[in-house]
């Protein structure tokens, strides 16, 4: 049994490459390509097996595609409790130009996944009796119902499990209703959850404590890109930004954050340290090209040189 779950509504094989120059009507020579498992969830398990921790998959997985996926985690060292579903998993397409080093990032829409198949997945949550913590990553594909995150919170709450959650739009709003015991927000997702367009940084104290204080979940972290991240709780407010990197990708820089909050909770840190652990994380995989992810040293390194305020 697994002390983390991650579970994956939409996943994806994402396939990476590279071209000396993107031009239109042109036919484009690429490298060989890479392919990696992706999708929130997948990638968060995916970032603690990188970091030394183990987590759970659960993901559904259809067709040839779906079996690719499931084959790349398994080699990796992923545990994995993959649903058989009847659609094809998706796949996304990574370019990056290496003439200026822009990268564009292809993302194709999830198939649809039937009730049966994903109430599936909620059985396999309810069923893992040592689950301490849930990541509930990503977005949702059609067939899906946007409580579904809701409807996990719940199953957690009776487990006395704790839910993360790390979606976007009305998922994260019914999620959030529900009460959750960590959201992790952009800006634009932390706005959202309070009816406002837009929020600036210096705002993100007051907005995430009104959150918290409507009891709809314990804590917040919200990203802010290469500004770092901030940590909010009822008593706490900390301010952790990385050092300037040389960044190769962004793919997964978030999912690897929360791979690292989660896991440090796991083991027992603090919130400061499991914040600061995040963003080393977080940075680390803006290092790598493609889908990588963080690497153990790259983060072990960076925790050292992230600036904490409180």
């Amino acid at each position: 049994m697994s002390k983390i779950l991650t579970v994956t509504f939409n996943p994806a094989i994402d396939k990476s490459t590279t071209i000396e120059s993107l031009a239109p009507e042109k036919k484009l020579r690429c490298s060989a390509p890479n392919f990696e498992p992706g999708g929130g969830g997948i990638n968060v398990a995916r970032a603690i097996k990188k970091l030394g921790g183990d987590a759970k998959a659960i993901f559904p997985a259809g067709g040839h595609t779906g079996i690719f996926l499931t084959e790349l985690l398994v080699k990796e060292g992923v545990p994995v409790q993959s649903i058989k579903v009847q659609s094809f998993t998706r796949e996304n397409l990574i370019v990056l130009d290496t003439s200026n080093n822009q990268q564009y990032r292809f993302g194709m829409p999830g198939s649809v996944i039937l009730e049966e198949e994903w109430k599936q997945c909620l059985d396999l949550i309810e069923k893992e009796e040592d689950a301490e913590f849930v990541v509930a990553s990503g977005s949702l594909p059609p067939g899906v119902p946007t409580d579904i995150y809701a409807q996990i919170a719940a199953t957690c709450k009776k487990k006395g499990a704790k839910l993360i959650v790390d979606t976007s739009g009305e998922a994260l709003l019914q999620a959030a209703n529900e009460g959750v015991f960590l959201l992790k927000p952009n800006l634009a997702e932390l706005s959202s959850l309070v009816g406002k367009k837009e929020i600036n940084a210096e705002l993100v104290d007051d907005v995430a404590r009104e959150i918290i204080n409507k009891g709809l979940c314990e804590i917040i972290i919200a990203s802010l890109g290469p500004l770092g991240a901030v940590l909010i709780t009822k008593d706490k407010e900390i301010h952790a930004t990385p050092p300037v990197v040389k960044k190769r990708s962004t793919v997964g820089a978030g999912d690897s954050m929360v791979a690292g909050i989660v896991l440090s909770l796991s083991k027992g840190w603090d919130v400061g340290q499991a914040l600061r652990y995040g963003v080393a994380c977080g940075t680390a995989a803006t290092m790598n090209h493609g889908t990588e992810l963080c690497r153990l040293k790259d983060a072990d390194r960076l925790y050292k040189l992230i600036r904490v305020a409180r």
